[in-house]
């Protein structure tokens, strides 16, 4: 039993400081499509804020901190965005791909 237990502990401990990343494909599709829901979510929350800031500059008695508003909305859920993929890159949960 005791080697049990220490066979458990040497696999334990060699895979605790292992950096490797995922080989694409080799990982569940389940993070992928919540990524790509998110990523979706978010491309129409940025559209949608875009079309806000279109109807407060063109409304005739328009407010301009409204404007402001929604372009700061856009502009957070861009970083948001791109820093969304860039750590989903760097864990492996996505992976670029050529042109073909």
């Amino acid at each position: 039993m005791s080697s049990r237990v220490a066979g458990a502990v040497n696999c334990a401990g060699s895979l605790r400081g292992s950096t490797a990343r995922l080989p694409p494909g080799a990982y569940n599709s389940r993070p992928v499509e919540l990524i790509q829901i998110f990523v979706i979510v978010v491309l129409v929350g940025i559209v949608v804020s875009l079309g806000s800031a279109l109807f407060h500059l063109s409304a005739p008695g328009r407010d301009p901190k409204k404007m402001v508003r929604a372009l700061t909305w856009r502009i957070s859920l861009s970083v948001a965005l791109f820093l969304l993929l860039m750590l989903a890159w760097y864990f492996g949960l996505i992976s670029p791909h050529g042109l073909q």
